[in-house]
């Protein structure tokens, strides 16, 4: 989750609110990629989860990454809670969850590039402590009472919010993995385009990318159970937002939404204040209960923005949420998947001639469908399977019509970073049969096997 948003004057009017996301309009040749991944640490001789204080702990890989690697630390309180570099930062997921949040890259040779490096220096420093890191969607084997808390005000207060407005809060917290992609948009009719295919098309990024079929030790009976989780949350920050195929969606319209959602916080001075339930609404008037008499600024809407969860999210760019963390291969295939749908303006409008005929009910069918059934999953007469197909397809088209080379020359475009969706369309299984397979063959439901043949 973000580290705190720094700077913003005070918000002298309400339009600010819709200025601040088109402030990050940028020309196509501007555009950029950012992807951020999680995984999770466990101590390799015990197969538990790292602790974030001791010489073999979260705290350890974070100081050790900063005095291998020169990363700067980000402090909370005198503890450290993440690492800066060159425009990347690693942060902490609330149960300890490694997050590389990745540099805005203009190819995805360099993204993959970049997280090649990140796993690298990972590997070297949880290798020196007796640690290892695994890419999945959720934790398989471990309680939710066995994760630790990281130590970020955020995540305290969040915590105690959760089992007030669903069932699943603290699941997704402590015990999720994703990986997911940043993207830029032109102007506020690209953005409208964009977050409708993203939106409409998550499903198909749960589906090819679910990777959590296991939860306490045993199959859960989904296959993306991370997906299941964000179905059974707060329904007042999740979803498909079905403004956003409507007649005047826009800056203003989603502005509207994230205001209805309630805060959780407001951060001053280094302190996380609790506005667990408030309104931003109220804040703007000056009369928010936790701050009386004080209004916001620019950077308490920033931080508000990153406490709404849909499928798809607009801050000054569009973060597709969709896809369950997973291994290298993956890592690189999401930024590819939406890159060549969402960067070439022939490949965007076919993914919108796919999705736009599709009501309320099928886009909604097709996200439960796709983390029950995966590829196997279909509503509203739409077929999971055959629509990834296609969708992959018009994705290769769009990266081959970008045409975006190695820094090499030798590879011509990034085409071939789909190739490990081409083998689940090829096969129709994706990670999460894979791992069911083994769980009843070799694994013979001695799931610990899981840590030996899938860690980084």
């Amino acid at each position: 989750m973000s580290i705190p948003q720094q700077g913003g004057g005070p918000i002298e009017r309400f339009e600010q609110l819709a200025e601040y996301i088109a402030s990050g309009e940028k020309p196509p040749a501007d555009w950029r990629i950012g992807t951020e991944h999680e995984k999770f640490g466990y101590l390799a001789d015990s197969l538990t989860p790292l602790p974030y204080e001791g010489p073999r702990s979260i705290k350890a890989m974070l100081e050790g990454l900063r005095d291998g690697f020169g990363w700067e630390p980000v402090l909370e309180q005198g503890n450290i809670i993440g690492l800066t570099q060159n425009g990347a930062n690693v942060s902490l997921e609330p149960g300890g969850q490694l997050e590389l949040s990745g540099a805005p890259l203009e190819t995805i040779h360099d993204t993959c590039s970049e997280v090649g490096e990140h796993l690298r220096e990972v590997h070297a420093v949880a290798d020196r402590i007796g640690a290892k890191f695994i890419g999945l969607g959720a934790a398989p084997v471990w309680r939710g009472d066995e994760m630790p808390m990281m130590p970020k005000g955020r995540y305290r207060l969040m915590t105690d919010y959760m089992d007030k407005v669903g069932t699943m809060g603290k699941t997704m917290m402590y015990r999720t993995c994703t990986v997911q992609v940043n993207l830029d948009f032109a102007s506020e009719a690209d953005m409208v385009q964009k977050m409708r295919v993203a939106l409409a098309l998550q499903p198909v990024a749960t589906a090819l990318f679910a990777n959590s079929p296991f939860l306490d030790g045993k199959p859960n009976g989904f296959k993306s159970w991370r997906g299941n989780v964000w179905q059974n949350l707060d329904p007042a920050r999740t979803g498909m937002l079905p403004f956003m195929f409507e007649e005047g969606a826009g800056y203003e319209r989603y502005v509207d939404y994230v205001l209805d959602v309630p805060m959780y916080f407001v951060y001053r001075d280094g302190q996380y204040i609790n506005a667990l339930g408030q309104s931003f609404r109220d804040f703007l008037k000056g009369e928010l209960p936790a701050l009386p008499g004080e209004k916001p600024t620019l950077s308490d809407w920033a931080d508000h923005l990153t406490t709404v969860f849909p499928e798809a999210r607009v801050k000054k760019y569009i973060e597709m949420r969709g896809a369950d963390g997973g291994p290298w291969r993956r890592l690189c295939a999401l930024p590819a998947l939406w890159v060549g749908l969402m960067y070439d303006q022939g490949a965007l409008d076919a993914a919108w001639d796919l999705v736009k005929g599709w009501d309320e009910a099928t886009r909604e069918g097709l996200r439960r469908a796709a983390a029950k059934d995966a590829l196997q999953g279909e509503a509203g007469g739409v077929k999971l399977y055959a629509l990834a197909r296609e969708v992959v397809s018009i994705a290769k088209a769009g990266l081959a019509a970008r045409a975006r080379p190695s820094a090499n020359g030798l590879i011509p475009d990034e085409t071939h970073f789909l190739n490990a969706l081409e083998e689940s369309i090829e096969t129709g299984k994706v990670p999460a049969d894979e791992l069911l397979d083994r769980y009843r063959g070799d694994w013979n439901g001695n799931l610990t096997k899981i840590y030996a043949d899938y860690s980084y």
